[in-house]
């Protein structure tokens, strides 16, 4: 038994995952020892009884022609992998002594074959990948909800997995960062504008109106107490100061009543002119899209902000897990009608399909040409860093059985090239 078939290597080892060992390569070797065994056996029994029997010499050239056959053979596969009879013989162990070489040869070929931008579009040219992205969108069952369920699965565990509070945090800074850029005086000027253009504004102003009667209603009692603790004392001796807080109240009560239900009352008016003087300015008065600016970021700034947009990313995280966690029951709801839409829009468009397929090759093509050399670093440092014995029982024993044949071979081609020797010699 050899050295390939005793190493073992660790399943969590990079070389665990790929073990391409080839079957019946152990036979095999057994064939092709006790092949050459045979020969010595028919070779000494032949020099044995050769001068009773002239005729055992074809033999024995046979026999012996194809030992030095099989042995130099053996050899030959040896010194690939190993020193033969762990003697240090020049040039044997050809593999463990050269494998950082044929790790940057490896690497460079996949980097000249390969990672080529180039050589990956005109690969690229004949996959059509978004045919194939409609059809995973509206597969309902079979292997691409397999293929779903595993993305999705490998998604929620990504977000499980990932620090939140660094992952939040980087979020969460995003947001506010974006915010601050984003400069909203002009936008809320225009969206205000846009309402009051199309009287959007009419129900929160008769809503605001509504509000403001009820507040009277509850607050009754404290516009009385303020209205006699301000009275003179001669207003109150003369029973005057009831008087006056009724008046006031009955004044706001039937002025938010008119308002309530005369679109063209004067205070109406003026607070619809109000709001658009406000709109104008939001979009045209430096000094109100500074305070408006300074007001967004003082409440950027305030901790409860924080908080909330803090809650937004958990509310966030948790419905992305959610969802991923069970994909199905996310595609059969008015999500996955869209998603199917899609898909069926990407099968039916042939000029989407060629615009997506254009830009995932160029996207391709370009990650190639950007990280191409990474990856071939990565390979040739990942060779590096394997042990040589490793390297060496996997490559013996991925190209084992293909050996043993070469040396079943160079022994049955060495017998039959002595065999015509001894022809020759013989005429």
């Amino acid at each position: 038994m050899n050295r390939a078939e005793t190493l073992s290597i660790p399943a969590r080892s990079p070389l665990g995952r790929f073990n391409p060992a080839q079957p019946g390569a152990a036979g095999m070797k057994v064939a092709a020892t006790g092949l050459l065994l045979v020969m010595a056996a028919i070779f000494v029994v032949a020099r044995a009884f050769e001068p009773g029997h002239p005729w055992l010499s074809y033999v024995k050239s046979f026999a012996e022609a194809a030992m030095v056959g099989g042995l130099a053979d053996w050899f030959a596969v040896t010194a690939l992998f190993r020193h033969p009879l762990g003697l240090p013989i020049p040039h044997t162990a050809i593999i463990p002594r050269n494998k950082d070489r044929i790790g940057d040869a490896l690497a460079n070929f996949l980097q000249s074959n390969f990672l080529i931008a180039s050589v990956v579009a005109r690969r690229m040219r004949h996959i059509d990948i978004a045919t194939a992205a409609g059809r995973f969108l509206q597969a309902p069952a079979g292997e691409a909800t397999r293929i779903r369920q595993g993305a999705s699965r490998m998604i929620a565990d990504l977000f499980e997995s990932l620090d939140d509070e660094r992952l939040g945090g980087m979020v969460k800074t995003a947001v506010a960062t974006r915010i601050r850029a984003v400069e909203i005086a002009p936008v809320l000027g225009h969206a205000l504008a846009s309402a009051i253009n199309e009287d959007r504004h009419v129900p929160m102003l008769e809503t605001a109106i509504r509000w403001s009667a009820r507040v009277l209603d509850h607050n009754e009692p404290m516009i009385r107490e303020m209205v006699k603790k301000r009275a003179n004392w001669v207003v109150k001796l003369a029973g005057l100061d009831e008087k006056m807080a009724d008046a006031i109240i009955d004044g706001l009560r039937k002025l938010t009543l008119e308002m309530a239900t005369d679109p063209t009352h004067p205070v109406r008016a003026k607070i619809e002119q109000a709001l658009a003087d406000l709109a104008n300015d939001l979009q045209t008065k430096p000094e109100t899209r500074a305070r408006v600016e300074q007001m967004k970021n003082d409440l950027l700034d305030n901790p409860s902000v924080a908080q909330w947009i803090d809650s937004l990313w958990q509310k966030g995280r948790a419905a992305l897990v959610k969802a991923a966690r069970n994909p199905d029951a996310v595609l059969a709801g008015r999500l996955g009608e869209v998603l199917k839409s899609m898909g069926q829009t990407l099968e039916r468009d042939p000029r989407l399909r060629i615009v997506i397929n254009r830009f995932a090759r160029r996207a391709v093509a370009g990650m190639a040409a950007s990280y191409g050399g990474s990856i071939v670093r990565l390979v040739s440092d990942t060779i590096r860093v394997w042990d040589a014995r490793t390297v060496t029982a996997r490559l013996e024993s991925a190209v084992g059985r293909d050996l043993q044949y070469i040396r079943i071979n160079g022994t049955l081609v060495g017998g039959s090239v002595g065999l015509v020797l001894h022809l020759l010699d013989t005429l």
